[in-house]
């Protein structure tokens, strides 16, 4: 009963908070020289709730625009009660839960703009790293905060190198990887290996996909930040089911 109830509750969050990520992503889907938007493709001006980031994606004349909501409010139903299922009652969920919304709206933004905004990861890697740290001060927690901690610093600089290394990486994904090492290494150096790994192979068979297809070459640059966040996520489910 217990179980159904945290599925169920995940569930209307996952929904609820989902339906509110179209607006923000198609706010933050601009090139690094243009400020954020603020009117609809039609030129409606975007208004409301903490100036006009918050609410459905509509503008002031009704028209929609941005991704899917509806596909956005599914992708995100599904991550949280999978996380749910998964985790159980451990105080870690609710990180994983506050964590899962900014993860989908970064995968958005990434996949139709290929940037990872300052604005999201910095203060995201924050949050994780704080989050964790009270969780880890529950009874009950499954993970490790002080692993978590070096998780983030040891997969960001990992991350560094290649960006220095490699033209596939941008500087945007250095600093999604001090979220995707925190949360990862909650769980031990076993998952962070894992869910690191599982994120460079999704990239692997992305870019062999679009060269089959004929989408793209071997100098085409594909958004690595959904990749990564969907390896990374595999890695939590990992983790969080073998605790």
């Amino acid at each position: 009963m217990e179980t159904l109830l945290i599925i169920t509750a995940t569930a209307l969050w996952g929904g609820g908070a989902g339906v509110l990520i179209p607006r923000p992503a198609y706010r933050f889907s601009v090139t690094p020289e243009e400020p954020w938007r603020s009117a609809c493709p039609a030129g409606h001006p975007l208004t409301g709730t903490g100036r006009g980031w918050l609410g459905r994606a509509r503008c002031a004349a009704g028209d929609t625009f941005g991704p899917s909501a509806l596909a956005v409010a599914f992708a995100t139903t599904a991550v949280c009660v999978l996380l749910a299922t998964t985790t159980g009652a451990r105080p870690e969920l609710v990180v994983w839960l506050l964590l899962a919304p900014a993860g989908v709206l970064l995968a958005a933004v990434d996949f139709t703009a290929h940037r990872l905004p300052d604005v999201l990861t910095l203060p995201l890697a924050a949050a994780a790293l704080a989050l964790l740290g009270v969780a880890a001060m529950l009874p009950s927690a499954g993970g490790s905060w002080t692993s978590a901690l070096l998780g983030s610093l040891i997969v960001g600089a990992c991350y560094l190198v290649l960006f220095l290394l490699s033209k596939g990486f941008g500087f945007g994904d250095v600093k999604l990887a001090l979220v995707l090492g925190a949360v990862l290494g909650w769980y031990g150096w076993a998952i962070v290996v894992v869910g690191t790994f599982a994120g460079y192979l999704l990239g692997a068979l992305y870019g062999i996909v679009l060269i089959v297809t004929g989408r793209g070459s071997r100098k085409t640059r594909i958004p690595f930040g959904p990749l990564l966040l969907a390896g990374a996520f595999a890695g939590v489910l990992l983790g969080s089911y073998t605790r």
